[in-house]
């Protein structure tokens, strides 16, 4: 099985450890032929406006858009953000999941925050609780989700945070900087 994990911007690296931890071959993607043998994708955290015009600039939307129709990809924060529909703002998006997403919706820099969150897919294993330890930074929320869209996580006000539409995820945390590696698995067991 071979990984790429979106490397324009932002926290590619931490998920391309928690990968090789869990023994998958990971390959860093910038540019359209770097999508041609992979398996699945991670777009990760960062900055969703930079993200996008560097792919644009890259010429990556398109092969990114045709890649996320047929197989697996995981966006974390500003690549859930990258994934949605909408997100009410004029910006490159992939558009491949039937969300609203919106941008930095629990404040700025200093209102990161860290939550457990109960995310039943996942289960528990290896020692870790039933609870995920998420972290929030500078965080978009998931504020609507069409039809065929799967709830997987809310906060306990009951705002959402991560979803899956058939073999695409997204999250408003990020897990590659917890030491859980559950979610990665999740993700590693929806490409098989």
């Amino acid at each position: 099985m071979k990984i790429g994990v979106l490397a324009l911007q932002g926290a590619f690296i931490e998920h391309q450890k928690i990968l090789e931890k869990l023994g998958a071959k990971v390959a860093q993607v910038r540019l359209p032929e770097h999508l041609i043998d992979l398996d699945g994708l991670i777009i990760p955290g960062g900055e969703s406006t930079t993200i996008g015009k560097m792919a644009e600039e890259y010429g990556l939307l398109e092969p990114l858009q045709q890649f996320g129709k047929q197989k697996p990809l995981w966006g974390t924060c500003a690549g859930a953000i990258f994934l949605a529909k909408n997100i009410g703002l004029h910006q490159p998006l992939l558009g491949l999941m039937d969300i609203t997403v919106e941008r930095n919706a629990f404040g700025r820099q200093i209102d990161s925050f860290e939550a457990e969150l109960s995310i039943p897919c996942l289960g528990s294993s290896n020692g870790y609780t039933g609870l995920f330890p998420a972290v929030f930074i500078r965080a978009p929320l998931i504020n609507d989700v069409g039809e065929g869209v799967e709830v997987l996580s809310k906060l306990t006000d009951g705002r959402i945070v991560a979803v899956r539409q058939g073999h695409l995820l997204a999250t408003s945390f990020h897990p590659e900087l917890t030491g859980d590696t559950r979610f990665h698995k999740y993700f590693l067991e929806l490409i098989k």
